[in-house]
C-alpha cells in the first residue's frame, strides 16, 4: 500500500488560536483524518505539530497494516525543507518539534518522501485545520 498523506497547521494570529489536520488516503480510499485543535501556538509551530501528529498516526498505522511506501505533502516550505535537512533550523522550539518528527520517521521500516505543494494542492488537510480553529471560537 502507497499511501498519501496531507498535513497542514495555522493559526489566527502568530501567536494565536492553533489548529491542524491530518488526511491520509491510499490508491482508492481515506484511510485517516483528524482535525487537532493545538491551543496558542505559532503558524510554524502548527505546521510542524500537524505533520508530526501524521508521523505519529503513521508509525501505529504502520504496525497493523503492510505499507509498501508514504510521502507526506505540506504546503508548508519552511517545515519541508527544514525536515529534508535542507534548510537550518534556527529557532530552539522548532528544532525540538523537527527531532521528535525524525524520530518518528526513523522508526518507518519502508520508504517515505516529503514533498511540497502548493495550498490548493492540500484542501483537505486545510479544512480540516480550519474546523479545529472554528470548533474553539464557536
Amino acid at each position: 500500500m502507497n499511501l498519501k498523506i496531507f498535513t497542514d497547521g495555522g493559526s489566527r494570529g502568530n501567536p494565536g488560536i492553533a489548529g491542524g489536520g491530518v488526511f491520509a488516503k491510499n490508491e482508492d480510499e481515506i484511510v485517516f483524518e483528524k482535525s487537532i485543535f493545538f491551543g496558542q501556538k505559532t503558524n510554524n509551530e502548527s505546521e510542524y505539530l500537524a505533520f508530526i501528529a501524521a508521523t505519529e498516526w503513521l508509525v501505529k498505522y504502520s504496525s497493523e497494516n503492510k505499507i509498501s511506501s508514504a510521502t507526506f505533502f505540506l504546503d508548508s516550505k519552511l517545515v519541508v525543507e527544514q525536515i529534508n535537512k535542507n534548510w537550518k533550523i534556527k529557532e530552539p522550539r522548532l528544532r525540538e518539534l523537527a527531532n521528535k518528527a525524525w524520530n518518528e520517521l526513523n522508526s518507518l521500516p519502508y520508504s517515505y518522501k516529503i514533498e511540497h505543494v502548493l495550498r490548493d494542492k492540500n484542501s483537505e488537510a486545510d479544512a480540516l485545520a480550519n474546523q479545529a480553529m472554528d470548533a474553539y471560537s464557536e
